[in-house]
Formats: structure tokens, sequence, C-alpha cells
């Protein structure tokens, strides 16, 4: 029973992956079962967060008028669980009423504290984030004692030898953990029986702990979730919260004749049902009226004329990954020329592989997290060049090292300090940035036989719905982004590429599509591509908005003036794509400041990212062809006739749909709590162990989005909506891949996302109910 209670209260916590390789996490993953309401008051109670905005922000809309009597109706009317009392007047009248903060239940560190006046739970903070600094840490530090197997045994190791304990006022704790069972279930299962916790209350009372721990429970929560996605298990988080409940433990036998009642009565609300209150489902319905509004502004826009396609065969087809970034650029391409077509595609190109770079041991998950690598590539290959690059590199960190290391550190400032000084001002300034040199074309490793790399082509094609009308310039855009100084860049590139830039999976597919063999096996298939068409691989940078063609992996004249043709257009595009961007960017000084942001140390806003997304359109690229959808639209192309047995429909539902649920709800929860799934402030971060940022010089790992990712310094950037997902496809066909996808469904009918079908002009004319049902012909203008 206390390791069922454990395992359900880890699986509650989000996962948040190292700096490295970080991608957008859905905060709420372990809330899956909840609706909003429910939600918002199991997270109250073990972490007092809210899971709504301030009732202020939805009363400020509502007198601005973006929020309409009609959308709170429409939000009451699709709430069976409403308050009977509750109607329009009284729910307007409720947004203007503050709601008191949620106060959580609390822990006997919480209790102590207030009987002795000394802060332990910023005691057990502080303690347990020096010893997961080394526990966890990925190269940062120059050395580091061995560690033993396990989180728990390595934290009884540290902590049997930790005298602050017991000289802030904890006597005889060393001793005490050394005295605790070897065996952290053990440990566990003693702390439960001596803390007096009855069953009923352990999964509510372990989920209070682990939320205490912060970001250090998310980071050993993604330890398990990888392991289990390769077929195994982890015990990491289950130790972490063994570690927590014997801090428990040790401040209840010192002071538990004190805190009788009180921790009785914390036991006894543990042990109580989650069940909602009245302010969480008034919070509930304000969020979905303020969803219902976007929705309806999205319908209008949607219900605009799309621009005419181009009816000749196009002079140029650029394929971008979804991303809300792509759309302003691909907007502004096709405004360069009614010749140029674009595409939406998830940035990893349909190819998950584990990639090592040119010279390099690292390897590297270039796909969504959610998915485990079938391929391996690498950049080059192992030749004499790579050896010498390699011995280089090792050179560079060993000079790093003796840099940074305790004695010669300081031999080093004196004897090359002012030598470093100009290096050190121009970095500073940004001047004189050297472009990153660009890597060996990739390739398989090993190579793929010849009817593999045509199976693969075909299902990347047909999932692209790209099956005909080639032009003779394809462009496979992959995304990165520049900037300097920030522990969180991973979090600026493809979350389809598990925090790297889409290059590398651009240059493996269009290595695929123009081999001559591909092609034979394609039109055997069905798949024609002409002979002139050439596929060249790009980056997108989107801090400057600047492009990157990877035109040397396939060199030949024959499509030079093509080549130039689409430089030019693409400089053109990144110019007024970067006119478009500028505006909303806190300090930039018109679009010509955007690249020097990029080099700025200081700069804690290079860019917005994915802030402002809430929809996610799958439908053919001429619905929306000239519709501004404002950068905060993720677009996936997809042409549901050319389908027959929907299984690319299948794969947009399960997989983009679900990474871009991912980032829209980890905007989400950034804005709305951000205490609990927010990166804190950038300014106050230092990273520590190469996995993550403290605030400060000790304390609990932050994980999630910085502050600054969704604050401009005087509001939110982003506006806190669930997902808006639209599809152009037959309502029987979404409603079969929602009956196969238990967990799929589940996100749906519990509201963590919206579903609409789009008609044949790209309008919305459906709404998905929930339970499998649906409701038709829907009014654009209230979209009830």
């Amino acid at each position: 029973m206390i390791r069922t209670a454990a395992a359900r209260a880890a699986r509650a916590i989000p996962p948040a992956w190292p700096l490295t390789a970080a991608v957008a996490v859905n905060p709420f993953l372990g809330q899956s079962d909840d609706g909003l309401a429910q939600a918002a008051a199991r997270l109250g109670r073990v972490a007092g967060v809210a899971l709504t905005m301030p009732r202020a922000w939805y009363q400020q809309r509502l007198a601005a008028g973006a929020i309409t009597d009609a959308d709170l109706a429409a939000a009451l009317a699709a709430a069976p669980d409403a308050p009977a009392a509750l109607d329009v007047a009284a729910l307007r009248r409720a947004a203007g009423i503050a709601r008191p903060a949620r106060q959580p239940i609390p822990t006997v560190a919480e209790l102590a504290a207030g009987i002795s006046g000394i802060d332990w739970p910023g005691l057990i903070a502080e303690r347990i984030g020096a010893w997961a600094g080394w526990y966890f840490d990925d190269g940062q530090a120059l050395w580091a004692p061995p560690r033993p197997s396990g989180a728990y045994a390595a934290w009884r190791q540290f902590a049997t030898r930790d005298l602050t304990p017991e000289i802030i006022g904890l006597p005889g704790f060393a001793a005490a953990i050394a005295a605790a069972p070897v065996e952290a279930d053990d440990a566990l299962a003693e702390a439960t029986q001596r803390l007096g916790l009855p069953p009923e209350a352990l999964e509510s009372c372990f989920h209070r702990l682990l939320m205490t721990l912060g970001g250090w429970a998310q980071l050993a929560r993604a330890r398990l979730w990888q392991a289990e996605l390769e077929g195994g298990t982890d015990a990491t988080i289950t130790d972490l919260l063994t570690i927590r409940l014997l801090w428990e433990q040790a401040l209840f036998a010192h002071c538990g004749a004190q805190l009788g009642a009180a921790w009785a009565a914390a036991c006894a609300a543990h042990a109580e049902p989650v069940t909602p209150g009245s302010d969480d489902r008034i919070d509930a319905l304000l969020q979905e009226a303020a969803e219902r509004a976007a929705q309806r502004r999205l319908a209008e826009t949607l219900a605009q004329p799309a621009a005419a396609a181009p009816r000749e065969r196009p002079a140029l087809q650029a394929a971008f990954c979804i991303d809300v970034r792509s759309e302003p650029f691909r907007r502004a391409l096709e405004s360069v020329s009614p010749a140029i077509e674009t595409l939406g595609f998830a940035g990893f190109f349909g190819l998950g592989v584990a990639h090592r770079r040119f010279a390099s041991d690292v390897v590297e998950a270039r796909l969504p997290v959610l998915l485990a690598p079938r391929l391996r590539s690498c950049a080059g290959l192992p030749d004499e060049t790579d050896r010498i690059t390699r011995l280089r590199a090792r050179a560079t960190r060993a000079w790093g090292r003796f840099k940074q290391a305790s004695v010669s550190s300081f031999a080093f400032v004196e004897a090359t300090g002012p030598i470093h000084a100009v290096k050190l001002l121009r970095d500073a300034t940004g001047l004189g940035r050297a472009e990153a040199a660009i890597e060996p074309q990739p390739g398989f490793t090993p190579a793929l036989a010849p009817a593999a790399k045509c199976a693969l082509a075909e299902a990347v094609l047909r999932a692209m719905s790209l099956t005909s009308g080639f032009a003779r310039l394809v462009l496979l855009a992959g995304h990165g982004a520049s900037v300097v100084n920030n522990p969180h860049a991973s979090l600026l590139q493809c979350g389809a590429c598990g925090g790297h830039a889409g290059d590398v999976n651009a240059r493996l597919l269009a290595g695929l599509l123009n081999d001559p063999a591909v092609r034979e096996g394609l039109a055997a298939g069905g798949i024609d591509i002409p002979a002139e068409t050439l596929f060249v691989a790009a980056l997108h940078d989107t801090t400057t908005d600047g492009f990157t063609l990877f035109d040397g992996d396939h060199p030949g004249r024959s499509h030079l003036g093509e080549l130039a043709q689409a430089r030019a257009w693409l400089a053109e595009a990144g110019r007024r794509t970067r006119a478009e961007r500028a505006p909303r960017l806190p300090g930039a000084a018109g679009a010509g400041a955007l690249d020097r942001r990029s080099r700025d140390w200081a700069e804690i806003r290079p860019e917005w990212a994915l802030a402002g997304c809430h929809a996610f359109i799958a439908a053919r690229r001429g619905r929306m062809t000239g519709r501004n959808l404002a950068g905060r639209a993720f677009l996936q192309d997809y042409d549901w006739q050319q389908d027959p047995a929907f299984q690319t429909l299948e794969t947009i539902m399960t997989a983009p749909v679900i990474v871009a649920s991912w980032i829209s709800l980890q905007y989400y929860g950034a804005s709305v709590a951000p205490e609990a799934f927010g990166g804190g402030n950038k300014l106050l971060h230092n990273v520590i162990g190469g996995i993550g940022v403290i605030e400060g010089s000790a304390g609990l790992l932050r994980a999630g989005l910085p502050w600054q990712s969704v604050h401009d310094g005087e509001q939110l950037a982003h506006e806190p909506l669930r997902l808006s997902v639209c599809i152009e496809a037959p309502i029987a066909a979404m409603t079969e891949v929602l009956r196969r996808h238990a967990e799929v469904r589940r996100l749906f009918d519990r509201g963590w996302l919206y579903l609409f079908g789009l008609d044949s002009a790209g309008r919305i004319a459906s709404r998905y109910l929930g339970d499998l049902r649906w409701r038709e012909d829907v009014k654009q203008d209230v979209l009830i």
C-alpha cells in the first residue's frame, strides 16, 4: 500500500529535463484524470497554488468587452457541475471579488517552524539542494567524491556527516539517519508508521512532500520517465520522497508532543477526498469563458476568405516546423511572391535519431521526448579530421578545467587576465561573434538498407501530404535560436528535436529525398518526384529570422539561379518578420535590434519563443494562406483526402498535438502558477550541476520557464489559454482516433485541450463535447 501510494504520488509530479536538452513539459501531466476545478483543488492543498489567473484579470477583460456575457453563458452551459444558483450576472459579479490565497496542508516542518521560530522548510530546502547539486551533477564540478548506487544511499552518506541540522537546533539528526533502515522502501515504511499517517492520507501527503522539493523532484521524475520509455524503471523520485519523509520523522521526534493536534488535523485533511469548492468551480468557469472568447476570435479569423493559391507549379516550396514562430515567417515568405508555397510539419521531420555531432562522443536525442530514437546518425565519418578535431576539443576542455581549478585559477588570472580583457570586452559588447562552422553532412549509422530508406521517405512525404506538385527547389527548414549567456537556450530550440536545432533532421531527410535509388522506390509506390527537383535543408534562426541553406550537401550548378532567388526571398521575408516581431519585445529599438539582442550577454528576452500560443491547426495550407494568425498557431499541413486509412490523422492527434499541448500548458502553468511551475527570475539564476538553475546561492532547483519568458516587466506577454485544436477531417475519423487512444481522449474529455472540426473552407464547423460526442453546425459568434 505504501509503495503504491508513493508510486502514484511520484506520477503526479511533472518531469523536467536537464538544461542541455530542456523541452516544454505539461506541468499538469499527473492531473490529466482531473478537470481544471478538480486539479485546482488538488494542487491547492498540496502546493497552495492557483490554476487560473487572479479574478482581477478576468474582470479587466469583462470590462473591456474581450469576454462577453455570451462567453459567460456558453461556459455555464458547458459545465454540468456548475453551482445551480450561478447565472451570468452572478458569474460577472464573482469576477470582481478577489479570492483568498490558497493555503496548502501544513507539513511537520512548517508546524515545527511555527513552534520553534526556526525556518525548518528553508533549512530542508537548502540542505537537500546542497546534496542534490552534487548528486545530480552532470560534469560542472571539476571533482566529486564517488557516488553510491541510488539517491537514498548517497543522501545517507551525506546526511550522517552533515552537522548543520544539529547546529541549527535538531540534535541527534545525523545519528538518527545512521540508524535508519539501509533500504529506501524500509525507511519509507518506518517513517510512515512513526508519523502515524493513515492509509487513506498517504498519496496526498506524499504528493505534498514531493511538491516541496521543487525541480529536484521533477528532475527525478524525468529519470523515471526516460527509464520507462526504454523499458526499465528508476527509483530516484521515490528515494527523494523517502529523504523528505525522514526529515519529517526527525522533526516529529524532536517536537512531536507540541505538534499533536495540529499534525492530526493535517493527516485528517490529507485523508479527505479531493473535492473542488465553489471558488474552484467559479475560477474554472471564468477561465472557460476567457477561452471561449479566444476561440470566438479565432473563428472570426478562420472565417475570412483565404488568399488564392498559386495555380501553376510553385517556384519554391518550403517546409517549416509547426512551431508558432514559423507562422509569421511563412506568411511573410508567401507575401514576397505568389510563386512560393510553404508547408508545416513537425520539426524533427519524422526522423527520430540519436545523433552524434562531429568529433563528439555525446549522443543527442533529436526527437520529441514522447518517443524513443530508432535511428542513429553522426555528422561526417570518423576519419583523420574527426580524430584531430576530437584532440583539439579535449585540449580545449582541459584548458577550461585548468582555468577553473581551485589552485591554478589564481595563477591563470594573474598571468593572462590582461590578455583576456580584450576578449571580455568584445564579448560583452556583442561585437565580432564568429559564425558557427557548418558541420559535415550527417548520415545514418549504420547506413540504412535501400528498402528501409524508401519506406522512411514515403512515410514522411505522406505524413506531410506532399506527394505531388513538387517545385524545382524544395527547402526543408528546421529551426534553432542564436543566444549567448542563456542557461535556458535549449528552450528556444525545437521542442520536436529534443531541445536541439532542427538542422540535422532536415539535412538527413534532404539526403534521403535526393537519393536516386530512393526516388525510384518512391515512384514505384506512387510518389513521382521530378528528376529536376532538388531538396535542400535549411535552418531558420528564430531569434534573428536569418536563414542558413545547406546547399553544399548537394552541390551542382543546375539550381544556382533558384538558390540565389530563394536567398533573396528569404532575406526579404526575414526583414518583414523582424518588423512584425520587434514591437512586441521590450526595449527593441526597431527590427534591426534583434540581431544585436541575440549577442547581448545581458539580454533576458532575446525572443518570445512560443509565448502566445493558443491554437493548433491541421488542414491544407490553402485554407490558411493569407490569414494572419499573429504567431499564435501551430500549423500542420494535412489533407485528409490523401489519407484514406487516416493513419496520418492518428499520428497528428497522438504526437504533434500532444507535443503542442505540452508547450501550451507549460506556458499556461508558468503564467498562472510561476511559484510551482516556473523557472524563477533570470536575474537571480545560477547554474548548478550543469542540469538546472537555482535562485541565488542555494535552495531548490527551479524547473520550467523563467518569469521573463512570459512577462514583459509590466504585464503578461502570454495569455494563459488551453490549446484549441482545429482539424480538417471527418468527425467520424477523429472520433475513432479518440476511441482507440484513451490517454489522448482523456485530455479532451477533461478539458485540458479543445477539439474543433473545420469545414472545406477552413472554418470552424463542429466542437467536441467530450465522451465521443460532438456539436455540429456551431455558431461562429459564440461557439457553444
